[in-house]
């Protein structure tokens, strides 16, 4: 067998059949290199010696950059197809060369030994330079962009608010905002779900995490805070205008009309109503707010510092942009699927109508066939394509090919979603999957996984649960067209080309 990591300390050894190494006839062959040398090659030399990453790709790098922002779809299953695995690609966003790796039990080796414990060096680190691509939109001080220490007391500090019974209070928010969204798209007329699922994620975020009211005294904070999010992140609504943040050279203020200028004026304009939003929350003395921007004032790091406002400023935009943009395109891609297939929804209203008239959120978040609904959404359209990238720190080996310090290396999400061995019929949508089997963290990885796994996985799930049995529950829709949806990118993220088009009968 060959050991998955080559490294003494690895508890794990794996046998990869498709590149096993046959046996070798003979115990050892001479070569003669020149007159006065001999080099004698054993078979245990041959099987030991460290395989070349395989590099799917022969087009010229330019045009490989340029396919993985355009069509990052058809380019993974395009490599996966020659290398299911691993392979090395040439992609932007990561600063060069990157080595997607595939298979599960390689992964979760490379998500669990990239920190330093005690005396134990860790083969990997997660060094938040490598995020700089997010830069521009989060700041400098998010959790996304620390590494090491910093990066683990933050997450001590904005985990809290995602956990426990907190999350209890925000069911009927979920709920209500679900209804009075969907209440008002017209009868019989196409519309696009993403656009209303949009609608619906901005508003709890505000609420949830801002703790904002649209009326009274703070409305019209909320509708502009509201606006301003949507016209940021619209300007990566496309392959074509997410080439802005894959090329910084694009990234030029030409004036308040140019993408970039844009988006510059925009982005100061909602610093200062979060940075004025700030000032007025840690000037008050209400100690009964539930609001995570509240908890977050309210926290204390282990040398019982709190959080400057930079910091703040960069946690609440990552959680508005994180949050409200991924969690959106989980719930048009559900709302997709369940008409598509109409007999996983009536699957489905069945086991919702077995709770009765007006349930507790956390026993419809419990809920066997919506878990497998909302897992099998994740799996097969997964919002983000990769786990946030590793940088190798000593020499190791990967399944059977060696990566030396500085290499980055990413889980593609994807690809591990699309495997043939764990999902057989792997574009098929079918939540059975999740009702017969159980997958391991390193099989089904929707949030990443290891130190750098999406904070806001609780908070997600709840919503996407709790939004899809209240729309299911209270409306009829139908597909507007027969043509299937097809994933494209959209920012660093994958969502409906189309935005799903539906038309509401009732």
């Amino acid at each position: 067998m060959n050991s998955l990591i080559a490294d003494e300390s690895s508890p794990y050894t794996w046998m990869n059949s498709a590149r096993s190494a046959p046996p070798i006839p003979y115990p050892s062959i001479k070569i003669k290199l020149a007159e006065h040398f001999d080099i004698l090659i054993t078979r245990s030399s041959i099987m030991n010696k460290a395989l070349h990453l395989p590099r799917p790709f022969t087009k010229p790098v330019w045009l490989q950059q340029l396919q993985w922002v355009a069509d990052p779809v058809g380019y993974m299953e395009t490599a996966a197809r020659a290398c299911p695995d691993i392979f090395q690609a040439n992609v932007v966003g990561f600063g060069g060369g990157l080595v997607f790796v595939n298979q599960p039990q390689a992964i979760q080796e490379i998500l669990t030994r990239d920190t330093t414990i005690g005396s134990r060096v860790g083969l990997y680190t997660a060094p938040g330079d490598l995020n700089r691509i997010l830069a521009p939109i989060l700041g400098d001080a998010s959790v996304i962009m620390l590494d090491g220490d910093r990066h683990r007391r933050r997450r001590q500090l904005v985990m809290p608010p995602f956990h426990g019974d907190r999350m209890r209070a925000y069911g009927d928010l979920i709920g209500e905002l679900a209804t009075t969204a969907f209440d008002a798209v017209p009868l019989n007329q196409p519309f696009e779900a993403r656009v209303v699922t949009q609608d619906i994620s901005l508003n709890i975020i505000l609420k949830a995490v801002f703790g904002l009211s649209d009326s009274g005294a703070g409305g019209d904070r909320f509708q502009n805070l509201k606006y301003l999010m949507t016209q940021v992140a619209d300007l990566f609504h496309s392959p074509l205008s997410t080439m802005v943040l894959f090329y910084p050279g694009l990234q030029k203020d030409w004036g308040a009309w140019s993408p970039w200028g844009k988006f510059v004026r925009d982005r100061q304009k909602l610093d200062d109503l979060i940075y004025l939003e700030i000032a007025e929350r840690r000037a008050e003395s209400r100690t009964d707010r539930i609001d995570i921007l509240s908890l977050m004032l309210s926290s204390r790091d282990d040398q019982g510092e709190p959080m400057s406002d930079v910091e703040l400023r960069d946690e609440l935009m990552a959680l508005l942009f994180a949050g409200h943009e991924t969690t959106a395109t989980a719930m048009a891609w559900a709302l997709y699927w369940t008409h598509r297939n109409p007999e996983v929804r009536t699957k489905l209203l069945q086991e919702l109508a077995t709770l009765g008239a007006n349930p507790d959120p956390m026993e419809i978040f419990r809920l066997p066939y919506l878990t497998a609904v909302c897992n099998e959404t994740l799996r097969i359209h997964p919002v983000a394509m990769l786990t946030f990238p590793r940088q190798v720190e000593t020499p190791v080996e990967v399944l059977g090919y060696k990566l030396e310090p500085g290499e980055i290396v990413v889980g593609c999400i994807y690809l591990v979603h699309h495997r043939s061995d764990l999902y057989p019929n792997s574009h098929e949508f079918n939540p059975q999957r999740f009702i017969d089997r159980t997958f391991t963290p390193y099989e089904f990885m929707p949030f990443g996984g290891g130190a750098r796994r999406c904070i806001g996985e609780a908070l997600a799930m709840y919503e996407l649960k709790l939004v899809l049995a209240q729309v299911l529950s209270r409306y009829e829709f139908s597909l507007a067209n027969s043509a299937p949806e097809l994933p494209r990118r959209r920012g660093v993220t994958l969502a409906p080309a189309n935005g799903v088009r539906l038309v509401r009968s009732r």
